[in-house]
């Protein structure tokens, strides 16, 4: 019985543990007003954001979450139109995105294009690089005005309000938590991934 009581014991102190590395207003801040029905983990970026590039390709933050999550859990990502002359548009694009589910797709090439190479000017530009990517062109055009991607586009920017978002890269869980990356780790950058990632599954799971 005893043997019994101490490994139970044992589990409690490791949840402790476990628990006690996340902190309300440190890894994570509780929203004032939380947002009903936003997606369980929802990320806001812009192509024109250079922190959103290292978030993306260089830490690739998204991938470790997602790794991460319980099973079921669905992430979504959605642009911000406040950044940049094509703001808007690259917003439109995304939606594009969402709705041929080709995000995956897109993201790495757009990224370059748009904050190294610079070669995204105007609309025949994001074209260009969704047709490059693979993205057959009857396709891309078919949906650039769908009412599909009219509706994702509006979805993008009532997250943005309804959450009253103020900046990228940002993440949130269930609308009601933002992750706070200036409380993260950051004595190492697999560190912060990793604390980054640990925060947000156990946000999900937080009763």
């Amino acid at each position: 019985m005893k043997k019994i009581w101490l490994a139970l014991a044992g589990m409690i102190l490791a949840f402790s543990a476990s628990a006690a590395q996340f902190t309300d207003g440190k890894q994570y801040v509780t929203l004032d007003k939380p947002a009903t029905g936003e997606p369980q983990v929802l990320e806001f970026f812009s192509f024109y954001c250079p922190h959103c590039y290292q978030f993306e390709q260089v830490l690739h933050v998204s991938d470790n979450v997602k790794k991460k999550l319980p099973e079921g859990t669905k992430m979504t990502k959605y642009h911000v139109e406040f950044l940049g002359p094509l703001g808007k548009d690259l917003t439109q694009a995304w939606a594009v995105a969402m709705a041929l589910g080709v995000e995956d797709k897109i993201t790495s090439p757009m990224f370059e294009a748009v904050q190294k190479s610079q070669t995204v000017q105007n609309d025949a530009d994001i074209r260009k690089v969704f047709i490059d990517a693979g993205v057959k062109p009857e396709e891309y055009d078919a949906a650039w005005n769908s009412f599909v991607v009219k509706s994702l586009v509006a979805q993008q920017e009532k997250a943005a309000a309804d959450l009253q978002l103020q900046g990228v890269p940002a993440m949130y869980v269930n609308g009601k938590y933002q992750l706070n990356m200036q409380g993260m780790d950051t004595s190492s950058m697999d560190i912060f991934v990793q604390q980054y990632a640990d925060t947000v599954k156990y946000l999900v799971e937080k009763k």
